[in-house]
């Protein structure tokens, strides 16, 4: 078991210590080609953890993910702007393309009266808003944090009923409206997989979404 933010190393912030902290761990099990992916990736982060854009909890869970798609075949980008959207993982294969949302569990002091229906509608509103934009869309999650999946997602998009949209569609409504997710959006929205990501162990264990979910 490794520790973050005890890298020495001159002219560096904790958010780079504890990258390059991860990048030591991550290149042990890793070809060349694969840690020089992480490297430029790492570096993005850098930057736009320079212009306030991103924090490192969720940055280190994107680069055990990042790696664990690189040697299944992915070219992987972090932070690719989509349509307006930013989304944490973009991975193209042969003509195929995935995205993977990472969720921490955070939740903002606005919302410390009502975490859970925050939570659960921000699950919701990522996979009805991103999974148009990819062959595959996945979320990804630290082992100690049970994300609350609403379960019309594990239904295909055939079997889910109106009324189900509609509640999911009055979730969301409650904390997203600018632009506010369409039924269509809920109505056709697909959820692959779901990504345990270990960031101690530097491993990734992908869960089918029914085993995860419980109604």
């Amino acid at each position: 078991m490794f520790e973050f933010g005890f890298v020495e190393g001159v002219g560096l912030d904790r958010f780079e210590r504890d990258l390059d902290a991860l990048m030591d761990r991550l290149r042990l099990d890793s070809d060349e080609d694969t840690v020089e992916r992480l490297k430029k990736l790492r570096d993005k982060l850098v930057g736009l953890h320079k212009d306030n854009l991103v924090k490192i909890n969720h940055s280190v869970m994107e680069l055990v993910c990042a790696r664990h798609l690189i040697l299944r075949g992915y070219e992987v980008d972090v932070e690719r702007t989509l349509n307006g959207l930013s989304c944490d993982l973009y991975g193209v294969k042969g003509f195929g393309s995935l995205i993977v949302e990472v969720e921490t569990g955070f939740v903002p002091p606005e919302h410390a009266l009502d975490p859970m229906t925050y939570c659960r509608a921000r699950i919701a509103s990522k996979v009805a808003r991103y999974s148009g934009y990819s062959n595959k869309f996945c979320l990804g999650t630290p082992p100690h944090y049970i994300m609350p999946v609403p379960p019309v997602f594990i239904k295909p998009p055939r079997y889910r009923t109106d009324k189900e949209v509609r509640e999911i569609k009055q979730l969301c409504d409650l904390y997203y409206s600018n632009p506010p997710v369409s039924p269509s959006e809920i109505k056709n929205a697909r959820l692959h997989a779901i990504y345990l990501l270990d960031v101690e162990k530097g491993a990734v264990q992908e869960v089918d979404p029914e085993d995860y979910v419980t109604p």
